[in-house]
Order: structure tokens, then C-alpha cells, then sequence
């Protein structure tokens, strides 16, 4: 049985996953939310902390899930090489909506996988990490069109505010990258990681 643990409290990576569970051969799979300080590091670029976080999520509940192959993710919005998390309020999802309108900016997501049969050497590493990036250019945004979407609440968990499966692909004018990485979780390189996760090589 192929059993893998999802190390996020994303529903939107649980259903990525789920989506494609048969084309990964996984019977089971759970979500066990990482409890992480996902504050920036001093210095830290967008890449290195969403890189950072998904291995540190990953890492943190294979202690709990011997035996298991887990998979951490991690998402931020890069503007100009500042990081836009998840706004703390409303007033902050207007400030980095209207920070966005108009621009492109930059989103990645990381995504770390453990796998419990390795002893962690280089030629047979227990963790494996990556980042995929996508730009994302959003159309000009009025103040009015701003306040309505924030006060559906909808961009208070989400980096950047906004989602763009969701209301927030209205404002957006258009994508270079792969669209999953910027929902979340990047198939290809999903792919890529639970392959050799699950091959054991």
C-alpha cells in the first residue's frame, strides 16, 4: 500500500493530491498540519524561505510518521523580492491587493518529500526539495473592486490575498508558469518527487 502524509493545512493541496492519487498509486493518504514559526528569516529570499518551510514541515511530522513517505509544501507571492504571506487582516489584504494591481509578480512553491526507507547519504538522500515559479500579472484593480473581494473574506489564509482557482482569478491579466504551483502544488515536480519517493532508488 502506498501511504503518504501530506505535511499542510492547505485543503487545496489535499485536493491536488487526491485528484491525482490514482496516476501516484496512493491508497491512503492524511493530512497532518506542520505547526511552524513561518516568519522570514533576516535576509531570506522568497525561494529560499518557501524551500526552508517545505522542508522543515515535511521534516517535522515524519518524527511523528515512521515508516511513512511525506510530502511538505510550502506557497509565497514574491513582489519585487518581498514576500507577501498571508495577510494578518483585512486591512492588509487591501494594502498587498493593491500593491499587486497592475504588476507582475512572482509566486513559488515549494515542495519537500521524505521518504523513511533511506539512510541519507549522498547517493541515497532521505529528503528531496525543489521550487517551481510561476508570474502572475494582475490588471489594473480599483479601490471598490479591492474592498468587495476582501470583504468576502476569502484572501485571509491565502499568500498574496488572493486565490486565483477562485475570485482572485478575475483580476488576473495573465500567467507564465505552470498553474498548479501557483494554487500550490506543482505537478510536474510532484511528480518528479513522489516517483522517487515511492520508487525507492
Amino acid at each position: 500500500m502506498r501511504h503518504l502524509v501530506l505535511a499542510s493545512a492547505s485543503p487545496r493541496r489535499r485536493e491536488l493530491i487526491a485528484a491525482h492519487a490514482a496516476r501516484w498509486e496512493i491508497d491512503r493518504l492524511d493530512l497532518v498540519p506542520a505547526d511552524l514559526d513561518e516568519t522570514p528569516l533576516p535576509d531570506e529570499t522568497p525561494v529560499d524561505h518557501v524551500h526552508r518551510l517545505a522542508i522543515s514541515k515535511a521534516t517535522t511530522v515524519a518524527e511523528a510518521h515512521p515508516g511513512v513517505v511525506v510530502l511538505g509544501g510550502d506557497t509565497t507571492v514574491d513582489l519585487g523580492g518581498r514576500i507577501l504571506g498571508k495577510p494578518v487582516d483585512d486591512h492588509d489584504a487591501v494594502r498587498m491587493l493593491s500593491d499587486l494591481s497592475g504588476r507582475t509578480h512572482h509566486v513559488h512553491s515549494a515542495v519537500a518529500v521524505i521518504r523513511p526507507d533511506a539512510p541519507d547519504t549522498p547517493d541515497r538522500p532521505r529528503v528531496r526539495a525543489a521550487v517551481a515559479t510561476a508570474a502572475v500579472t494582475f490588471r489594473h484593480l480599483g479601490a471598490s473592486e479591492i474592498a468587495g473581494y476582501v470583504a468576502t473574506g476569502e484572501p485571509r489564509d491565502k499568500a498574496g490575498a488572493y486565490a486565483i482557482q477562485l475570485g482572485g482569478g478575475a483580476f488576473v491579466a495573465s500567467v507564465e508558469g505552470e498553474r498548479a504551483a501557483i494554487i500550490g502544488l506543482p505537478e510536474g515536480l510532484t511528480d518528479e518527487l513522489l516517483g522517487w519517493a515511492f520508487s525507492g532508488r
